[in-house]
């Protein structure tokens, strides 16, 4: 077997305010990379750069820096914990060979520690738990312990207090028979089946501490060096690498950063991206000494580097093999959509390029611009995000905006099973018959396509024209929401060998898809919440009526020392505001928590339609017309 790295790429995630950015710093100035560390209140946090997050004091975009500790090399990922910006966790999570999961002491396990972790759990990536904030009035370890039990994992590994030798036996098989036949078991190997349970993530190691005191920060550090694995060494391997951010520089243009799984790159090499199926050269590479990028001739398997030369590149695309590529679970969704406005007409294309400039760097703002009206949407998380856009399009570009009223996303499903058929065979010259089977797919399905035609009927290439086109043509359905939750099989069709052209099964499967959507209907969904609201008691009752009212659902109250406690489920549409109502009538005590928690169907007068972008293609005749340039 090969020898594994001397490097491990580390992400640190947590719920807003926990503590993770004051961990980052203690651990870059515990290793010697800064002289003192930094303070997110005060601003001064060495890996929050941008002058929004050190205004606002919370972390806006990952940061990456780089230490050594006991002669291995470590990079460190630091990543936001507000919801509005989980998408950039997201990214992360695909790099990552190890996490530290922050906790704290007083809050326990908030929504987005169980986001976070079920994705660090579904990835198989070995996590360190850190109980942060002991020092804190209200901290209770033996709670949080509990509450990671309940709602994290079964097999927390509480170091300070445990006996390892039982605890480890309860998991291991191996040890188990030793204990049990009263041999003895040495330190050595105790530390051996340890390690080989956190790779495995059979159990999760927890310590406890105090960063902002610096308490805690050597052991989390011990650990990590000597129990979360690094990557195998595949450098001899053909290249495997992810594009996990993407950002812009005045002198270098895009820079592109990657995580190599295998291989190796030098600079000048050509490079082949999978996703995108295109050759470009690498002009530079810079990697992480400290906090600075330094330029290097060369990036290895498991080293994380920043890269020039990929101007076609975006987050997300595969660089050589996309075998060993780690397949990253969805963890933020955007779950509103409004438009934006310059202040000052004339910076109407400038803004159009500050936003496709921003939406390289994250993706799932999704925006869109619609020439012929003059407007710019786009999609969000949440209204902090809101705060944050605009203040980088005033700091980074010089533009004051304005932004519309946030409205709700919605989706769509095929109510039933059905058939999609379209035969583009006029006005010639073209030719491109399909036939769809269309099957709706429980919630949370998303889109999953087959093909079950012959390369004799449909030749590959107009087949790949068909798989390209599909996810475009489901992204406005009959009530102009995306629709999602389908199989959609292409079962028969055929091609012509003088008159099929490239295009023509663009035009057609988007045709064949619609057909069969309005043969059956779609149901219209909703995107539903959970929360947790805590109040003082006596407006406990004034709370349930609110969720009611809201179309929600509700667990059996707890009220314990005179705070009143639920759980449960509403829609966003009727909550959007609630967190502002509920300081009113809770006199500021309230507290109000969620986490997205799925997409529910909803009758169409208590949702919304959206006016579809461009000609409807169930106006068959004038949609051809338009899609071939016809018309504009």
């Amino acid at each position: 077997m090969s020898e594994r790295l001397n490097i491990k790429n580390i992400g640190i995630l947590a719920h807003v305010d926990a503590g993770k950015t004051t961990l980052t710093e203690q651990i870059l100035y515990k290793s010697g990379v800064i002289r003192e560390p930094g303070s997110v209140d005060k601003g001064t946090a060495h890996t929050d750069n941008l002058e929004v997050e050190q205004q606002r004091g919370i972390s806006v975009k990952a940061s990456e820096a780089n230490f050594c500790w006991k002669d291995v090399e470590v990079n460190i990922i630091d990543t936001p914990g507000h919801v509005d910006f989980s998408a950039e966790v997201e990214r992360v999570l695909s790099v990552l060979d190890g996490a530290i999961l922050v906790i704290s002491a007083v809050e326990g396990v908030q929504p987005q520690t169980e986001v976070y972790f079920k994705a660090l759990k579904t990835m198989k990536i070995p996590t360190i738990i850190f109980i942060n904030k002991i020092d804190r009035i209200g901290s209770d370890v033996r709670r949080v312990l509990g509450e990671i039990k309940k709602l994290l994992t079964e097999f927390p590994l509480f170091l300070e207090e445990e006996n390892l030798t039982e605890a480890l036996a309860e998991k291991d098989e191996f040890l188990l028979e030793k204990y049990l036949e009263g041999e003895e078991i040495s330190s050595e190997l105790l530390e051996e089946r340890l390690a080989l349970l956190i790779k495995e993530c059979s159990i999760y190691p927890v310590i406890s501490g105090a960063v902002i005191k610096g308490i805690g920060v050597t052991e989390v550090l011990d650990l990590l060096v000597k129990f979360i694995p690094s990557l195998e060494d595949y450098k001899e391997d053909e290249l495997s690498a992810i594009v996990f951010k993407v950002k812009r520089n005045k002198n270098l243009g895009k820079l592109a950063y990657l995580r190599l799984y295998g291989g190796e790159i030098q600079s000048r090499d050509s490079v082949h991206n999978y996703t995108k199926d295109a050759d470009e050269k690498i002009t530079q590479i810079k990697k992480l000494r400290g906090q600075k990028e330094v330029d290097f001739g060369e990036v290895k398997a498991g080293e994380i580097a920043c890269v020039s030369g990929l101007s076609k590149a975006s987050i997300g695309d595969i660089l050589g093999n996309p075998e060993r590529i780690p397949v990253v679970p969805s963890i933020a969704k955007p779950l509103l959509t409004l438009q934006v406005f310059p202040k000052f007409k004339e910076d109407y294309i400038k803004l159009v390029e500050a936003f496709q400039e921003l939406e390289e760097e994250d993706p799932l703002l999704n925006v869109q611009w619609i020439k012929e009206k003059n407007e710019l949407h786009l999609q969000i998380m949440g209204m902090i995000q809101l705060e944050i856009l605009e203040s980088i399009l005033r700091s980074r570009f010089a533009i004051e905006v304005a932004f519309g009223k946030p409205s709700i996303i919605y989706k769509e499903t095929p109510k039933a099973w059905t058939l999609g058929f379209e035969a583009y065979t006029m006005p010639k010259p073209c030719w491109a018959v399909v036939k769809f089977e269309i099957e709706p797919l429980k919630a949370g399905g998303g889109l999953i396509y087959e093909s079950k035609v012959r390369t004799e009927d449909i030749k590959l290439r107009y087949q790949r024209e068909v798989e390209t086109q599909l996810p475009i043509a489901l992204k406005q359905g009959l009530y102009g929401w995306e629709v999602v939750d389908l199989k959609v099989t292409l079962i028969a069709g055929e091609d012509h060998v003088m008159h099929s052209n490239p295009g023509d099964f663009l035009i057609a499967t988007t045709l064949g898809i619609m057909n069969g959507l309005a043969s059956v209907g779609t149901t219209l969904l909703e995107p539903i919440i959970k929360f947790r609201i805590s109040v003082p008691e006596e407006v406990g009752g004034k709370v349930l009526n609110d969720i009611i009212q809201m179309r929600g659902t509700f667990d059996s109250p707890m009220i314990i020392n005179g705070s009143f406690t639920v759980e449960g489920e509403m829609p966003i549409a009727t909550s959007i505001d609630y967190p502002v109502r509920l300081g009113v009538i809770s006199s500021g005590k309230g507290v109000m928590t969620t986490k997205f928690s799925g997409y529910s169907p909803v009758p169409i007068e208590l949702g919304a339609t959206r006016e579809r972008t461009g000609v409807n293609p169930l106006d068959r005749a004038k949609y051809i017309l338009y899609a071939r340039n016809a018309i504009g």
